[in-house]
């Protein structure tokens, strides 16, 4: 054996871009979540989500991703803003589609109840009609003041298949094909539909929340196989299962899927991170390491509010995690042998 590393999943030095299908976008192998930015579960100031974004973009960071449902609306006015002098070339912005936001004044007195902490003056209207993307996609660009948004996805459409696969998707693949954005797809907390988005209609890229991670890989069975097939990209979202991979050693208040994560997993989680630290690695830097080396996997946002949340970020995402350990994870009956990366790793 030589000095090399030998066995071990190679650091990631400067990050890596993919392009996304035939399409001129390209997703760096890190994205930026924007969701923070729209003050998610607190307050959050404008000069911190500028130098947050600031921070990501020094260490090459350069697809961002927000939504109209974030704060509503707030998250892509403040990514919009500190993203303005950027060159427009270079930077990748994804939002979404599916949730109108409509005046509410007669609660505006009163604080979102979606988990953001604003006012609620606006209010959420499920819409996946050809009329609603459109005019969903106008009032981004006007809040953002992009140009163009570069990635639309439809946003968490589980009780609206019908609208929109025979209406969203069209309308979105027309804009694509004219050339007013440049890449299309489907983002849910489920991969059994985005599946199914991805072999029965016309999308480049999906994001996939929280269903393929270290601790769970419904993915494997259906999304990425058909990712796969069909040269859709896949983002991976909520790869901490909202809270409960995020720390070394995860503490007994632990969240998973927004609300405080079972005994019983809580304890899998543990018996994990000390087969992690057992091979030098902690717990979140395994996460991140884990998804990025499915070979479907373009991107992997993590959703960030500071900038020492982004450098920390960063490190992560650049650690080197040896082999053995995916090897050793399996031995302990804490990922399933088909699950290792050793079965799916790019070659």
């Amino acid at each position: 054996m030589t000095g090399e590393q030998v066995g071990t999943t190679a650091p990631v030095t400067s990050l890596s871009a993919r392009r996304v299908r035939d399409t001129a976008v390209r997703l760096t192998s890190l994205g930026y979540g924007a969701a923070q930015a729209g003050n998610l579960y607190r307050p959050t100031s404008d000069a911190e989500t500028a130098a947050a974004v600031d921070a990501a973009w020094d260490l090459g960071v350069r697809y961002f991703d927000t939504a109209p449902h974030y704060g509503l609306g707030l998250s892509e006015r403040r990514l919009g803003a500190a993203l303005r002098d950027r060159p427009r070339a270079e930077r990748v912005v994804s939002s979404k589609v599916g949730r109108l936001l409509v005046p509410s004044p007669e609660t505006a007195h009163q604080k979102d109840p979606d988990l953001f902490d604003v006012p609620a003056d606006q209010r959420r209207v499920w819409d996946f009609t050809r009329d609603g993307v459109l005019r969903s996609l106008d009032a981004t660009l006007a809040r953002t003041g992009l140009d163009r948004v570069d990635v639309v996805y439809l946003h968490d459409p589980d009780e609206h298949w019908d609208a929109a696969s025979r209406e969203a998707v069209p309308a979105l693949v027309e804009l694509r094909d004219q050339g007013v954005v440049g890449a299309v797809g489907a983002g849910m907390n489920q991969s059994a539909m985005l599946a199914r988005f991805v072999r029965e209609t016309d999308v480049d890229v999906v994001m996939c929340a929280g269903r393929f991670t270290l601790l769970e890989q419904p993915a494997l069975a259906d999304l990425l196989p058909a990712a796969l097939e069909r040269d859709v990209a896949v983002v991976v979202a909520g790869v901490y299962n909202s809270g409960l991979l995020a720390r070394d050693v995860p503490p007994d208040d632990a969240t998973y899927d927004y609300a405080r994560a079972p005994a019983a997993l809580l304890d899998r989680t543990r018996r994990t991170a000390a087969v992690c630290a057992d091979h030098g690695v902690t717990l979140p830097e395994a996460a991140l390491a884990y998804v990025r080396l499915h070979p479907a996997v373009a991107s992997t946002v993590v959703g960030l509010r500071s900038p020492d949340q982004v450098r920390q970020a960063y490190e992560r995402h650049t650690a080197s995690v040896p082999d053995a350990l995916w090897d050793a994870l399996v031995r302990a009956g804490l990922l399933a042998e088909g699950a290792s990366p050793t079965a799916f790793a790019r070659p």
